[in-house]
């Protein structure tokens, strides 16, 4: 239960070697944006319709208020804490070492399996439109084994390929992944914007009935699913160490891409819902697309199937980054192996982690089925979240006057709700989901009291 001081962290990681320093607040709304608008918004409102009908509407708003007061509680550590790391380096802080660990572990599922599951839903959209200039890939490389009954599948090599450049463009600068990121969100809110433009013209209200098909049943449930959407904000807090005014930058950061995206979400599910009964989506995993073309706007519908493709390179883009700079502040604690901090000298970046983590999101993006990648990220996330907003509190007692520039408000109550909300959509998922996800905290312990303990900076200090 050892902690590190938030003075000695701050202290320990200027006198470290430094990450460049290249980011704004624009860059990182963007970086927020660029990780939360993608398979949420072009995939995951369907399977939503499906589960809550048009109350998909209010499952949003669940989910962002989930994520909105946890978001908060980021926001006051980022500008009190401005290292790599995010809630992993504020519960070492507050919480101790073992929790610290198991968050990052945590994390570590989250942004990993994410990546490898937006990389097979970026493959299947990639496919679609090549289908609509006649090409196809052969059956053994157009998804992972057994990912399509009736076909001999074998390896998914788009999903591996998009999954090996994105992991190339993040090793070789943050400068060049900005420009990047930057460029691509702007037009995938464009896409987004022209969606709602010329979709809400053809909502018709009678497709709004029932609004609550399940019941609240089926909003919660729809509400534990579509969490997966807002996946990403958090990994703005990662980039801390390359923020030229973290303090300020990052609690901004996180609150402007998080709310931008709020609104969009429940604007879109609502013209979705209005356009296409929500019994209409089953089997559709493209319903942004699909939406349109029941409008008779095919045209439009092309163009988002491409805005769909771009967002989700965005989304593997951001969660790759935030999967390095997470075992990047793990690896310079000592817990996990110094390959994972060592900065390349000529990119400023952590080079050879980045390409062990591409290398490994690639291999899972091309031998393992969506649907097994996608089970664990939810559960793992909303842990991560509901420890994060505990520490707040803890903090809040235990060091009532170190400096904040960002403070959340109505302390213990926010980060309190945060805790229910999370705890309670943690409840709406499956007992495989919970046996899986016990498992992989137990492998998490069995690595930390067998290597991380005793080789934790901590312990060599105290040594």
């Amino acid at each position: 239960m050892r902690k590190k001081s938030v003075q000695g962290m701050l202290a320990f990681s200027q006198r470290t070697q430094s990450l460049k320093k290249e980011l704004g607040v624009f860059d990182l709304t963007m970086l927020g944006i660029g990780a939360i608008i993608g398979t949420g918004i072009f995939v995951l409102t369907g399977t939503g319709a499906l589960i809550a009908g048009p109350g998909l509407m209010l499952s949003f708003v669940i989910g962002a208020l989930a994520c909105g007061f946890a978001a908060l509680c980021y926001a006051e550590f980022a500008s009190m804490l401005p290292v790599s790391g995010s809630t992993y380096t504020y519960a070492y802080a507050t919480l101790g070492e073992l929790i610290a660990w198991i968050i990052g572990w945590d994390l570590v599922l989250e942004y990993l399996l994410a990546s490898s599951a937006v990389s097979v839903g970026w493959s299947g959209y990639f496919q679609n439109l090549l289908a609509g200039f006649g090409l196809t890939l052969p059956d053994a490389l157009s998804a992972a084994y057994g990912a399509r009954p009736g076909k001999a599948t074998f390896f998914n090599l788009p999903a591996f390929a998009i999954a090996i450049g994105v992991t190339a463009l993040l090793a070789f600068g943050i400068k060049e992944s900005k420009r990047f990121n930057n460029v691509v969100v702007v037009i995938k809110v464009a896409v987004v914007l022209l969606f709602i433009a010329l979709g809400v013209w053809h909502v018709k209200p009678a497709n709004w009935h029932p609004v609550l098909p399940y019941g609240m049943t089926g909003v919660f449930h729809g509400a534990a699913i579509v969490f997966f959407s807002f996946l990403g904000f958090d990994a703005v807090t990662c980039a801390a160490e390359e923020v030229k005014n973290p303090e300020r930058d990052i609690p901004r950061g996180v609150i402007l891409s998080l709310s931008i995206c709020s609104v969009l979400y429940v604007v879109v599910s609502a013209i979705m819902t209005g356009i296409v009964h929500f019994s209409g989506y089953a089997g559709v995993d493209h319903p942004v697309s699909k939406a349109l073309e029941v409008a008779g706007l095919d045209w439009v519908a092309g163009v988002v199937n491409i805005g769909a493709i771009m967002g989700m390179t965005t989304v593997i883009l951001v969660m790759t980054y935030g999967q390095t700079r997470i075992a990047f502040a793990m690896s310079r604690d000592g817990l996990l192996p110094k390959v994972f901090s060592e900065v390349n000298p000529k990119y400023q970046t952590p080079y050879k982690a980045t390409w062990l983590i591409g290398a490994a999101i690639a291999a899972l993006a091309g031998f393992v089925p969506l649907g097994t990648l996608a089970e664990l990220v939810n559960i793992g996330t909303l842990a991560a979240f509901s420890l994060i907003a505990i520490a707040v509190i803890v903090l809040r007692k235990q060091q009532p006057d170190l400096p904040r520039k960002f403070h959340c408000p109505a302390v213990p109550w926010i980060p309190g709700l945060a805790v229910v909300f999370c705890v309670f959509l943690m409840g709406q998922l499956g007992a495989l989901t919970w046996l899986c996800f016990v498992a992989w905290l137990l492998i998490g312990l069995v690595v930390y009291f067998g290597y991380s303990r005793k080789r934790a900076v901590l312990a060599n200090e105290a040594a």
